[in-house]
């Protein structure tokens, strides 16, 4: 307990940033996911073919190599300034959002052409049959591998601790500066990471209550 105690104001830093770097990479990877997602059933081959190129490239590229892309290269290209915090978050979204893109066009097609079809005959257009009629209907069935992503992207933003980013993954670090115990250090970092896991787990189970989709 001394090594939390003593450190106390480290772990809350670092939990916090960790916390705040989640929720907003979950918000914008689930909006650019799902953008994607609608860019791969869309009728138009370009669309089609845009989506498909990024989820295939950034599918295949390790977290690492983007972030150091945001850290290093970006910056060079002088467009816009990003502080260290920011180029972590985008490099999550861009990162996880290719992952999410196929789990909700995963749960698209588990949705009824005949309800996509019946949508048209009653004059709706793409956007709104997906909007309307399939999209919520495919969260509904994705919910247990979506909130797997997102405890995925809670791990792994522990790698913005090698970028600067005093989060969780930067507390094994400065503690070690100190001289605390790192054996120590890294149970009460995993006790932290278990407990959010935690709530993100009750969350999926709430939504699933509420949205349990007969079968």
């Amino acid at each position: 307990m001394d090594v939390l105690l003593d450190n106390l104001d480290v772990f809350r830093e670092g939990f916090i940033t960790t916390i705040q770097l989640f929720a907003l990479a979950a918000v914008g990877s689930l909006i650019l996911g799902t953008f994607l997602a609608m860019l791969r059933v869309s009728p138009v081959p370009v669309f089609r073919a845009a989506g498909t190129l990024y989820v295939t490239l950034v599918r295949n590229t390790p977290l690492t190599l983007v972030f150091l892309f945001f850290f290093f290269a970006y910056p060079l290209l002088e467009i816009i300034d990003l502080s260290y915090f920011v180029a972590a978050v985008v490099s999550l979204i861009v990162y996880t959002s290719a992952f999410i893109c196929e789990v909700v066009r995963s749960g698209i097609n588990t949705v009824s052409v005949g309800q996509a079809e019946a949508a048209r005959a009653l004059g709706l257009g793409f956007g709104q049959v997906l909007s309307h009629v399939v999209l919520p209907q495919s969260f509904r069935s994705v919910m247990p591998p979506l909130i797997s992503m997102l405890i995925a992207l809670l791990k792994n933003s522990t790698i913005a601790g090698g970028f600067s980013v005093r989060e969780a993954g930067a507390i094994r670090s400065i503690l070690s500066e100190r001289g605390e115990d790192q054996m120590v250090t890294l149970l009460w970092i995993a006790a932290g990471f278990i407990i959010l896991v935690m709530v993100l787990t009750f969350v999926q189970r709430t939504i699933e209550k509420r949205w349990s989709v007969a079968r």
